[in-house]
Order: C-alpha cells, then sequence, then structure tokens
C-alpha cells in the first residue's frame, strides 16, 4: 500500500564546514573513506591559538580535536556587517550567516521579492569567545553591549533573518548536544502547522580557542584522544568544530519548481529523559527508546525498510550500550530483522559537534539513503564486549557496502542532550523525478556574482570544476543561477551551449574576474535600431534561440503586416537558405528590419526589464525607434513601413558610396569629379555616404582612386536623395495628419541630428521626408553625449554598423548581433555585459524552461577578524594595551570599537567638526577614506550604532544630537552639518 506521503518534508538544501572538510561533498567523500579528520596540535600550534601554557602543559591535556580551519574569516560585506560588529562577533555566528545563505543557494530559495515565508531555527554552543573576552578583564558598557549582541545564541537567529530577509518566525533552540536535532523537529512542525513555507535550520559548535581537551577520570572526553564509538577500546568523545544547515521544505512544494529533494523527513520526535535516568547527566534508555517509537509511530510505519541509524554515538564506555539498548528494543519492536541495521557514527571521523552534532548526522544519514551506499564507522576493530548482540537488529560495519534490503530506503538519526533531551528524526530516500525531461538546444547565459572580486573568481573555479565533473543540462544551470542567487555588486557572465563549454568559458572568465569591481549607477542606456543595409535572410533565428520570449514578440508584429507580405516575412526571417536576393528587396527588406528590431526591442524591455533612457535610429531605423518611444502604435507603424518600402521601392535605382572622410570633404570630390551626387548621411566625423546614380558612384570610387579608402553599400536605390521625390509624394497621407503622440522617452532624431526630450511630440511628416534627406547620426549620437554625458548604447537589430558608429563618436557600445567577427557577444552576452554593468537586467526573463538544480554556491573569501580584547594579554596594571587600528595583510581588524574618539578641540568652524565625525565613523564602522555621500547605513551601520554615535559625539563635545536628526541625516556630510549646526548654536 502506499504510503501517504501529505506530511513528508522534503530536504532542499543543506550546507556546512566541518573539520578538514569545507563542504558537504568533502565530508561524504571523507565518510566512504573512513578517514579521521583529527588534528593532534603541537605546542606552538595551541600557544597561538590562545591556549593558556599551564593548560597546554598539563599531563592530562590532550592536543587532539576536530580542528576547523579558517574559522576565524568572515565574508562580513556580504551581510553589511561592519569590521567593527564582524570582530566581536563569534565565530560560530559568522559561520551560521554563512551557512544559512549556502543552504538557500543549494536550495535555489529564499532571494528575492518571491522568496517563500522562511522561518529560522538555530543552535550554537556556549560562547567561548565572549568569555574569553571577559577573562582578559572588564569590558567598557557599550563594547559589552555590542559583545553580548555578537555571542549569545538569543540574538543569532532573527540576525540571520535580518540579513537574509527571511519574514518567519526567528527561534534559537538550546538543549545541549541535541539542539541541532531538535530545531529539525520544530522546524518540520513549523511547516507542516502551516506558520512558514520554507525552514532554515543551522547550528555551530566551535570551541574558542580551538585546541584540545583537559582529560579527565570518568568524564566523556576521551584519553587519547581518539572516539572509538561500538568498540571494545572506547574511552570518550574528541571534541569537533564544525557548522552544519538544512533547508527544509514541505515534500509538495519542493517537487515543485526546486532543485531535487537530498532526501524526505518521514517523522520527527523528541522526549525528555525526566527522573528516569541514574543523574542529570546520565542517559536513560527507556527515554531513548521511547523517542525512536515515538517517531514511527508518528510516521505510520514500521523499521521492515530500515537499514541504516545515525547515533549519536559517543564512543564512551557507558553512552555506547545504552544507546545500542535502545535502539536495538526499539527497532526489533518495530519488526527490524536481526543484522539489518547498519550504525553508523559520525563522531569518529570528525568529533562531536555539539550543538551541530544532530544536523551533521541527518546530513550524513541524508547521503546515505541518496547514494545506497553504507560507509563503515571510522577506525571500528572490534565490537565492544558490553553490547548486546542476541537478535539485535544493529552491526557495525567495517567496510563500505551497497544498501541491501526492500525499498525505500530509509535511516534513522538519534541525538542525545545532556539533561535527557532526545531526539530521534526518519529519512527517506527522495521520490523519482515525475516527469521526463527534454533538454533544448541553444546557447545559455550563466550569471555569476559576489561582493568581491575574489569571492567571484572563487565561485566561477568552483563552478567550472563541477560542470566538467557532474552530468546536468546547460539550462537548467542557467535557471538556477538565474531565479536561485541573490544578485550582488562585482559580476560576470558566460554563455555556452553545454557544461564543458560553460566549464571552459568559467575558468577563462574566472582569470578575468579579479579587474572586476563594483561600480557607480550605470550610465544611461540608449537603444539604437539600424536601417537597411544590416538585414540578411534568417536573421530572427539568432534572436530566436537566444531569447525565450523573442518568437512570440516577433509573431506578435508579423501579425500587424498584411498577407501575403506576413508570410514572406515569417519565411525569410526564419530561414537562413532563402534567396539572398528576395531580401534585398527593398518591399521586404524594410518590413523584416523593422518587425526584427521592434520584437527584439519589445523582449529586453518587457521580458528582460531593460528601459532605455533614449532611442535612435538610422534610417528607417528611426521609424522602429520612434514606434518603442510610444510615439507610433505597432499597426500603424507596419502599414507606414510597409508603404515607406513600395514607395522607396518605385523609385528610380540608384547606388549609394561610403566614405572615410567628413562631409566637406566628400561633397568637394563630388563636385571636382563634377559627378551628380549628393550626401546621403553624416555618420561620424569621418564617416559619411554619397548617393545618387549607380553609374555616377562607380565614377566617384574610380576617381577617388584610393585617396579615401571607401566602399559600395549593396543598395539599389540613392536613398536620403532627391531621387526620393517620388517616394516622399507617395506617402503624404500614409501617416496621419499633425504631430506624432509625445515620446515617452528622450528620441535622438537623425533627421534634425538634435534631441528631442521625453515628453517632445514629432510632426509626422518628419518621418516622410526624411527619405529625401541626409541621415544626420553622427549629430545624433552628439546629442545624447552632451545632453547625458557617458552613456551606454545597445544596437537593437542585426548587424553592428551602428556600434561601430557609436564607437567612433566615443560612446561606449555593444551589439546584440555581432557580424565583425572574434570574441563576438551574441544577444545573451551583450545583455549579460549589460547586468555586469550594473542596469537592472532580469535575468529570469533571459533562461527558459529549466528545473533548478544543486550547484555550488558563494566562495565565501572573507578577511580574518579577531576581537582586540583577545588580541593582546591584559597589563600588569590590569589595563589592555591600546589598540591599533591598522588592518594586516591579511585583512585582520585590530581596533577597538567601543575606544572613544581621542579628544578634539572642537569651537565652530567645520574642519574639526569634520575630522571628529570621520573619526566617529572609523571608529563605529571600520577605518576607510569615506566620501562625504557614504551613507551610514549603507556601510554597515545600525540604530544601534547611531545611538553609539550620539553618545561619543555628546562625551567629546558636550553636544546632544536627536536620534532623529542623526537617522535622517543618513550620509557623512550631513551628520558633519548636524554636529557643525549645534557647535554655532553652542557658540551663540
Amino acid at each position: 500500500m502506499t504510503r501517504d506521503r501529505s506530511l513528508d518534508i522534503g530536504v532542499v538544501g543543506v550546507a556546512g564546514w566541518f573539520p578538514g572538510r569545507r563542504d558537504v561533498d568533502g565530508l561524504w567523500s571523507a565518510v566512504c573513506r573512513a578517514e579521521r579528520l583529527i588534528t593532534t596540535h603541537t605546542r606552538e600550534a595551541l600557544l597561538a591559538a590562545g591556549v593558556p601554557a599551564d593548560l597546554v602543559d598539563d599531563p592530562d591535556y590532550v592536543p587532539a580535536g576536530g580542528y576547523l580551519p579558517d574559522a576565524d574569516r568572515f565574508a562580513h560585506t556580504l551581510f553589511r556587517i561592519t569590521p567593527r560588529d564582524a570582530e566581536v562577533m563569534d565565530p560560530q555566528h559568522r559561520l551560521m550567516l554563512e551557512a544559512a545563505w549556502a543552504g538557500l543557494e543549494d536550495a535555489a530559495s529564499g532571494f528575492g521579492r518571491d522568496a517563500p515565508v522562511t522561518s529560522v531555527f538555530t543552535s550554537a554552543s556556549g560562547s567561548g569567545y565572549l568569555r574569553a573576552m571577559l577573562t582578559r578583564g572588564p569590558l567598557d558598557p557599550a563594547r559589552l553591549d555590542q559583545a553580548l549582541h555578537g555571542t549569545e545564541p538569543d540574538f543569532i537567529a532573527s540576525l540571520i533573518a535580518y540579513k537574509l530577509g527571511l519574514t518567519g518566525a526567528a527561534i534559537a533552540v538550546q538543549t545541549a548536544c541535541s539542539s541541532g536535532l531538535v530545531a529539525v523537529h520544530l522546524a518540520v512542525q513549523a511547516l507542516l502547522n502551516g506558520e512558514c513555507d520554507q525552514a532554515v535550520v543551522v547550528a555551530a559548535g566551535i570551541g574558542y580557542p580551538q585546541g584540545g581537551h583537559l582529560y579527565l577520570p570518568g568524564g566523556v572526553l576521551s584519553r587519547t584522544g581518539v572516539c572509538r564509538p561500538f568498540d571494545a577500546a572506547a574511552d570518550g568523545v574528541v571534541p569537533g568544530a564544525g557548522v552544519a544547515c538544512v533547508v527544509l521544505r514541505r515534500l509538495a512544494d519542493s517537487l515543485g519548481d526546486g532543485p531535487p529533494p537530498h532526501g524526505v523527513i518521514v517523522a520527527s520526535a523528541v522526549n525528555n529523559d525526566g527522573a528516569a535516568r541514574a543523574g542529570y547527566f546520565a542517559p536513560s534508555p527507556e527515554g531513548q527508546e521511547s523517542v525512536i517509537r515515538a517517531a514511527y509511530a508518528t510516521a505510520g510505519i514500521d523499521a521492515t525498510q530500515t537499514g541504516y541509524l545515525e547515533t549519536h554515538g559517543t564512543g564512551t564506555r557507558i553512552g555506547d550500550p545504552i544507546e545500542w539498548s535502545a535502539a536495538s528494543a526499539a527497532l526489533s519492536g518495530l519488526d527490524a530483522a536481526p543484522g539489518t541495521v547498519a550504525v553508523g557514527a559520525l563522531k569518529a571521523n570528525i568529533g562531536h559537534l555539539d550543538a551541530a552534532a544532530g544536523i551533521a548526522g541527518l546530513i550524513k544519514a541524508l547521503r546515505v539513503v541518496r547514494e545506497a551506499a553504507v560507509p563503515p564507522v571510522a577506525g571500528f576493530q572490534r565490537l565492544n564486549p558490553l553490547l548486546e548482540t542476541d537478535g539485535s537488529p544493529l552491526y557495525v560495519p567495517d567496510a563500505p557496502k551497497a544498501w541491501a534490503g526492500p525499498g525505500p530506503r530509509r535511516a534513522g538519526v538519534s541525538s542525545f542532550g545532556i539533561g535527557g533531551t532526545n531526539a530521534h528524526v526518519i529519512v527517506e530516500e527522495a521520490p523519482a523525478p515525475s516527469r521526463p525531461r527534454h533538454p533544448s538546444a541553444g546557447p545559455r547565459l550563466l550569471a555569476l556574482s559576489a561582493m568581491d572580486a575574489r569571492s567571484l573568481h572563487g565561485a566561477a573555479r568552483r563552478l567550472s570544476d563541477h560542470l566538467n565533473t557532474t552530468p546536468v543540462a546547460i539550462e537548467d544551470v542557467a535557471y538556477t543561477l538565474a531565479r536561485g542567487r541573490a544578485e550582488l555588486p562585482v559580476r560576470m557572465v558566460a554563455v555556452a551551449d553545454d557544461r564543458f563549454g560553460a566549464a571552459a568559458t568559467l575558468s577563462a572568465e574566472a582569470d578575468l574576474a579579479g579587474e572586476r569591481s563594483p561600480g557607480d549607477a550605470p550610465s544611461p542606456l540608449v537603444f539604437l535600431f539600424p536601417g537597411q543595409g544590416a538585414q540578411r535572410p534568417g536573421m530572427a533565428l539568432t534572436f530566436a534561440e537566444a531569447l525565450p520570449g523573442y518568437r512570440a514578440a516577433l509573431e506578435g508584429c508579423i501579425e500587424a503586416f498584411a498577407e501575403p507580405l506576413a508570410g514572406r516575412l515569417r519565411r525569410a526571417l526564419f530561414d537562413p537558405s532563402s534567396c539572398a536576393d528576395d531580401m534585398r528587396d527593398t518591399g521586404l527588406a524594410q518590413p523584416a528590419l523593422f518587425a526584427t528590431e521592434y520584437a527584439l526591442a519589445r523582449t529586453i524591455v518587457d521580458d528582460v526589464g531593460v528601459v532605455p533612457t533614449a532611442v535612435a535610429g538610422h534610417s528607417l531605423g528611426e521609424v522602429t525607434a520612434a514606434c518603442i518611444a510610444g510615439m507610433l502604435d505597432v499597426a500603424t507603424a507596419a502599414a507606414f513601413v510597409t508603404a515607406r518600402a513600395e514607395a522607396m521601392r518605385d523609385c528610380a535605382p540608384g547606388g549609394m558610396l561610403w566614405l572615410e572622410c567628413d562631409e566637406q570633404t566628400a561633397l568637394a570630390l563630388a563636385e571636382q569629379a563634377a559627378l551628380p551626387l549628393e550626401l546621403a548621411a553624416v555618420n561620424g566625423s569621418a564617416m559619411c555616404v554619397m548617393a545618387g546614380p549607380a553609374g555616377a558612384v562607380a565614377e566617384l570610387r574610380e576617381a577617388i582612386d584610393g585617396k579615401v579608402r571607401s566602399g559600395i553599400l549593396r543598395t539599389s536605390h540613392a536613398f536620403h536623395t532627391t531621387m526620393m521625390e517620388p517616394a516622399v509624394r507617395a506617402l503624404g497621407t500614409a501617416l496621419p495628419p499633425g504631430d506624432l503622440l509625445p515620446s515617452r522617452m528622450a528620441f535622438a532624431s537623425g533627421f534634425t541630428g538634435t534631441l528631442l526630450p521625453a515628453g517632445a511630440r514629432l510632426p509626422a511628416g518628419a518621418l516622410v521626408e526624411q527619405i529625401r534627406r541626409p541621415v544626420l547620426f553622427a549629430g545624433a549620437l552628439g546629442s545624447l553625449a552632451e545632453h547625458f554625458g557617458a552613456v551606454t548604447a545597445i544596437e537593437v537589430g542585426p548587424g553592428s554598423a551602428l556600434t561601430t558608429m557609436a564607437q567612433y563618436s566615443g560612446i561606449a557600445a555593444i551589439p546584440l548581433d555581432d557580424n565583425r567577427g572574434g570574441a563576438a557577444l551574441g544577444p545573451l552576452g551583450a545583455i549579460g555585459a549589460l547586468w555586469v554593468a550594473g542596469h537592472p537586467v532580469r535575468l529570469a526573463g533571459l533562461v527558459g524552461q529549466g528545473k533548478a538544480v544543486h550547484l555550488p554556491g558563494y566562495h565565501f573569501a572573507g578577511d580574518r577578524f579577531l576581537t582586540p580584547e583577545l588580541a593582546a594579554p591584559v597589563g600588569p596594571d590590569g589595563r589592555r594595551p591600546k589598540p591599533s587600528t591598522d588592518k594586516g595583510s591579511e585583512g585582520e581588524t585590530v581596533a577597538e570599537a567601543s575606544a572613544p574618539a581621542a579628544p578634539h578641540t572642537v569651537g565652530a568652524e567645520t574642519p574639526d567638526a569634520a575630522r571628529l565625525v570621520r573619526d566617529l565613523w572609523s571608529s563605529l564602522l571600520g577605518p576607510d577614506n569615506y566620501p562625504g555621500t557614504a551613507d551610514f547605513f549603507d556601510r554597515g551601520g545600525d540604530s544601534m550604532l547611531v545611538t553609539h554615535l550620539a553618545r561619543r559625539i555628546k562625551a567629546t563635545t558636550g553636544v546632544t544630537l536627536p536620534l532623529r536628526g542623526l537617522l535622517a541625516a543618513r550620509t557623512l556630510d550631513g551628520h558633519i552639518a548636524l554636529v557643525t549646526e549645534a557647535l554655532n548654536r553652542r557658540g551663540e
């Protein structure tokens, strides 16, 4: 009978940092190889870490433990936390922030306005960091308050919710060693009760300083420094250090648009031994058996399909037999057959992670059922003779083995806390995908971002390695990066057709990532629309393959044209093998160009979210620009373009010649040759076009004889000359009389070479008259630069002619369809370049269909932080030495956040006020050369730091500033102005 899965919980994200391994994959590999990731520290390393010499030299001190490298590093800029706040935070809190971020990235969820309601459940071990600070002497009251908020376990859940923008409940859970798994149970209940749609559960167990432990006879810590669960030589547990996170959703939700679940939580239970145990610190077999039975009763299942149990597994002489006895009794009573349930004990590999131990064990059990692989217990040699094995369903695997037994594969996870709080979770393999995948062809955009170049470089490298080794569809990679990642300021993109191409591109781009840095606001964006001559058969395919919404937008535009022209457009735009001569026909070429450009612009605006500040078009492109600017509706524009093309085609044939010279030189050359040629376009200071009868064009080319670079354009007519007079007369009624509609954006006119501001109207006759007037495109480009300064132009259409013209005029320009060879970007790369530059590109509009998958996430390459209270010992007078405000080569911050600012002789003069406020900003936010426009809150400040700022100002100057004023002023200049004004008032 099929089990009711309506109460199942999918584990959609996992993350963790463990002794010797910086990710979950690395931990699993070590577990499968039965590696012991325990470090034996040298005396020098222990002293350098801050372990007191008398403790290190104690003969009972065991210098072994699960050591977490770089536990003092923290990517503080990612979370907008000042160096001052970062240094006083317990490393546990720092890494829990990072693990929560990484878990949400693995779940491809939790960022942006569409994120589900997400609750946070946290657990952390007691803060050795705070205790170490306090043992060095009393703290300044403000510093103490800051330290408590940065180290006490009550505050980390709400801090994660605040920094990650999560709106569900934020709850701290503390039940000693079982804290993490109890937090999982509470998260499951919150999901089932509808209190949230997603839950982040993160726990840390990192002592300070990291080192070994003092062996106490009769205690739970190992004399030998080796944890041997269920082994005859077991003598206790070894402390470890790490952080672990899981992200949970209701299974029905997780099977929708999220990545495949790592596994499923079938049920969970918690209880307490109460008074049944022999003592407060002694476990109770009855309580442990009861919690396992309660979990199975909640699920409504027996244990016949349970093949694995991740135990609490401390390796103690008392704890192991009690846990073995309780689990054997519970599982036997639930119909588990003898010798069918393998036990696991992660503490043998990494030591005891304290509050994080249960989540770490859960992550391991999820891998066991997912991979159908049972790892051995590290270091196991001979079964503890105190374990009752007769009829027991349990056995200790001493070598890797494949999962055996009926499916679905299920496993249990136990975690027990001092004081008797027990937790048990039952997990099951995730269901197989319900529908087959049909990968789509075509290029895909991969977008990565970070807070700094170092992190971006690392993320690109990690993703490249992953794609080289892991089968995954490129469209799923693009989909995940676009929809499941935060958009941060330092960015890079890669365009590829498959995972291997993406891996190669990312690897190459990663070398450039270090050169990228956050910039100011992006420059205004201009759409440039090319005219006739850029067209080619099948030109819509490039855009249709790259942009998911383009084909529909193009079809909508084609429908505005009457038959049989509409049918001809479909064939010509999508068939590269169609006759090139057909596309040279003006009657087809101009409608094809208009449809292509209009659909492309609409796709970029509507689907990708990029709205130009201004538009400009060359010849026919000016009609498209007017339409995008709202001056013409698409039906009117399509009818006009059709009539325009037919009228121009019916004019006498002619030719056009481009010349690399200014317009005066071009006119002089024609005059010297006595040829009836006219100026047709001025595209730059040394870029112009002459046009007229085809014979005269050929004669001028010959007369120039290489004096000026030139070339004959592939056109059949002399556009933008008096030879177009018949077309002008024919189009007299093609547009409604009067002015066009007001422009919704700035319009750079090639008709006048000037800029029309938003709201301006263009006479309808201008679009008719321009076909016999020269195109003043250089003037249009110049008007953009004159009005907006630095702009970015994107050529919206086939080819790159306008890009060349814009670049020649000093404007940064990007073609969507680069036909110049070399490292062409293509449509995706061009729009991706806009995103890299900071434009508000809607990445989801570029990726099309796909499914979220698990991918490597953020590369946390943070600086090292150590609070100055721990940087040097207390002097003989009981005082701390004066801290430095320098940063080391690795970015170690050793400044004293609570140190009062140096005394200032402050009068009513602004320079003294400016120096005071700058010094206080540096004291509170970290040393920096802040510009006057710097925002206190963008730089990591908050309401509490504003309070400290006000207090410091009063202590230094005697002036009381209202908090409301400091909150409203925000910037450095604003705060300086407030202080200056207050000081001036005091002096009056």
